[in-house]
C-alpha cells in the first residue's frame, strides 16, 4: 500500500533542495486537467525541448502535451483512431499515443508515480541516496530522467537485450547501468539485482514498478481520466466502450481500465502478453520480442480479479507490423488498400508493444463481433523513435522488405487475425492468475499470505489506494508551498 508518512527531517533536506533547483511538483488533478497549471508555468514551456532535463518538464508528464518537440502547450489528449482500411475490422480502435511524454514513453508518468508519495513525505531523500530504477526498458529511462531533475544519483536495471536506442539515451542521464542477462522476459534476473543492492549496504530507495502501488494509482487517475476524455470527445449516439487492451507490463497502464469501468461499466479489461511467454493464458514461460511488457511472473499491482479477457500474441505479429508500417512497401500498399497518407504518416507513433496491443485489439473485436457502435481503446506506450535499430536488424536478417512481404503480413497478420490463443475469463480464471502471484511475490519477494489474500477477497484493497489521490495532492501542495516558489512565478 501507499505509506504517506512524514520524515520531517528528510523532507526538509528535500525542501531545500526542490528550492535550489528551482522544481515545482505537478499535481495529480494538474496532470488530469492542464487547464489548473498557473500560466506563468506554461509560458516557461515555450523555450523548452520536452526531453530537456529541466524542472519546468515535470509539467509535461501529461497526455495532453501538444505534439511537438520543442515549445509546446497543452491541447487535447494524444490519440489516434484507427480505420477500417487498417484494421479489418469496424470497431472504432482508439489509441492514446505515448511519444510526446519526456523520454518519449508514458512511463516517465509510472516513475514520477512510485517517486513522489515518497519524495513529498520525506520517505525518500535525494541529498544523501541513489534511486534505483528496476526495469525492462521505458520505466528506468523515466526514473532516471525524474532522477536527474532532482540532481540525485540514479541507477538504472533493464535486461541486456533491449533495443540500443534505449541504452544510448541513458548513458547520458543515469548515474549508473546495470544490464541484467536475457531479454524482455528476464524480470526475476532484475529482481535478483535489486536484492543484491540491497544488501550490498548501499544508501538507496528502489522504486520496483512491478509493485510499487504508486504506479497503479498514477494511470488509474491520469491514463484513466485521459481516455475518458479522448472517449467522450469522439463517442456518438449509440456508441458503447467495450474494451481496454493492454500488455501487462509491470500492471500499471491496465489500471486505466479499473478507471474505465467505473464509467462505462460495459467496458471490457484485456490483458495481453506474448504468445513465446504466455504466463496468463496457460501459466507458461519463454522469451520473445515485445520490448516493454515484461513476463513470467503477475504484477503485484495487476489487480487480476478485475481483468476479463486474456490474449497471448505471436510476438511475430508486431515485428511484422512495425515493418510494415515503416518501410516504403508497407506504406505503398496500405496506401493502394485505402489507408490515407495522414494516417500512414502516423504510424511511426507505434512501437512494437503498441503493434502488439493494436493486433489484440483487433482479435478482441472479432471476438466479440462487435460493430461501428463500438468503441475499443487501447495504448500506444512509445513510438519507433526507440526501434530504428530493430528495423535495421531485421533488414540485415530477412532481407529487404519487398511489396511481396508487405502483401503476406496485410493478409495473415491484420486481415488474418483470429480468435486463437485468448481466454474469456471466469470467476476461477481470473483466481488462477491472481494465484501465480504467491510464487513471485510471497516466496520470493517478502510480501505475506495475509495481503495476497486480501487483494482478492476485499476490494476496498484497490479503492483504498484511488483514494490516496487527494492526500497526495495535499502533500504536493504543501511541499510546493514549502519551497516557496510558486510565490515567486
Amino acid at each position: 500500500m501507499i505509506d504517506l508518512t512524514v520524515s520531517p527531517d528528510n523532507l526538509k533536506r528535500t525542501v531545500e533542495l526542490a528550492r535550489e533547483r528551482k522544481i515545482i511538483i505537478p499535481t495529480l488533478k494538474q496532470m488530469k486537467d492542464p487547464s489548473l497549471i498557473p500560466e506563468k508555468i506554461v509560458s516557461q514551456l515555450k523555450d523548452v525541448g520536452v526531453w530537456d532535463i529541466d524542472p519546468v518538464n515535470l509539467f509535461r508528464i501529461s497526455w495532453y502535451n501538444e505534439p511537438t518537440e520543442t515549445g509546446g502547450g497543452f491541447g487535447d489528449v494524444n490519440c489516434m483512431e484507427l480505420p477500417e482500411e487498417l484494421t479489418g475490422v469496424k470497431a472504432r480502435i482508439v489509441a492514446l499515443v505515448g511519444k510526446y511524454f519526456p523520454t518519449g514513453a508514458h512511463k516517465v508518468g509510472a516513475a514520477f508515480g512510485c517517486l513522489v508519495p515518497r519524495l513529498v513525505t520525506g520517505q525518500f531523500d535525494p541529498t544523501t541516496q541513489k534511486a534505483v530504477w528496476p526495469s525492462t526498458g521505458n520505466y528506468c529511462r523515466g526514473g532516471a530522467w525524474d532522477s536527474a531533475l532532482l540532481g540525485c544519483e540514479s541507477i538504472g536495471i533493464l535486461p541486456e537485450e533491449m533495443s540500443r536506442e534505449r541504452f544510448e539515451w541513458l548513458k547520458s542521464v543515469a548515474g549508473q547501468i546495470i544490464k541484467t542477462p536475457g531479454s524482455e522476459s528476464n524480470v526475476k534476473e532484475i529482481f535478483d539485482k535489486c536484492w543484491e543492492l540491497r544488501n550490498s549496504g548501499e544508501d538507496l530507495m528502489i522504486f520496483n514498478q512491478f509493485d510499487e502501488m504508486g504506479n497503479y494509482l498514477w494511470h488509474h487517475e491520469v491514463t484513466g481520466s485521459a481516455m475518458e476524455s479522448v472517449i467522450n470527445k469522439i463517442k456518438k449516439d449509440g456508441n458503447r466502450v467495450r474494451g481496454l487492451i493492454s500488455a501487462t507490463g509491470s500492471g500499471g497502464t491496465i489500471a486505466s481500465g479499473d478507471y474505465l469501468k467505473k464509467q462505462f461499466p460495459e467496458c471490457k479489461i484485456v490483458a495481453c502478453e506474448a504468445l513465446q511467454c504466455p504466463t496468463l493464458l496457460n501459466n507458461g514461460f519463454g522469451a520473445h520480442r515485445i520490448e516493454g511488457i515484461g513476463d513470467k511472473h503477475i504484477p503485484w499491482i495487476h489487480n487480476a480479479k478485475n481483468t476479463d479477457f486474456v490474449i497471448a500474441m505471436d510476438d511475430n505479429v508486431p515485428v511484422n507490423l512495425i515493418r510494415l508500417f515503416n518501410e516504403p512497401a508497407g506504406k505503398a500498399l496500405l496506401r493502394e488498400k485505402g489507408v490515407s497518407d495522414d494516417m500512414i504518416n502516423k504510424l511511426d507513433l507505434m512501437g512494437i508493444s503498441g503493434a502488439s496491443n493494436l493486433a489484440s485489439a483487433i482479435k478482441f473485436a472479432k471476438y466479440n463481433e462487435l460493430t461501428e457502435n463500438d468503441i475499443v481503446v487501447t495504448v500506444l506506450t512509445d513510438s519507433m523513435d526507440l526501434y530504428q535499430s530493430r528495423l535495421e536488424e531485421l533488414t540485415e536478417e530477412c532481407g529487404p522488405f519487398t511489396a511481396a512481404d508487405a502483401q503476406v503480413v496485410y493478409a495473415r497478420d491484420i486481415m488474418g487475425l483470429g480468435i486463437d490463443n485468448m481466454e474469456e475469463l471466469t470467476y476461477y480464471g481470473k483466481k488462477r492468475i491472481h494465484n501465480l502471484k504467491y510464487y513471485t511475490w510471497v516466496e520470493q519477494q517478502g510480501k505475506t499470505h495475509e495481503e495476497i489474500q486480501e487483494q482478492w477477497y476485499n476490494d476496498a484493497y484497490w479503492t483504498s489506494t484511488v483514494e490516496k489521490a487527494d492526500e497526495i495532492d495535499a502533500l504536493i501542495d504543501d511541499f510546493n508551498k514549502q519551497t516557496g516558489l510558486i510565490k515567486e512565478l
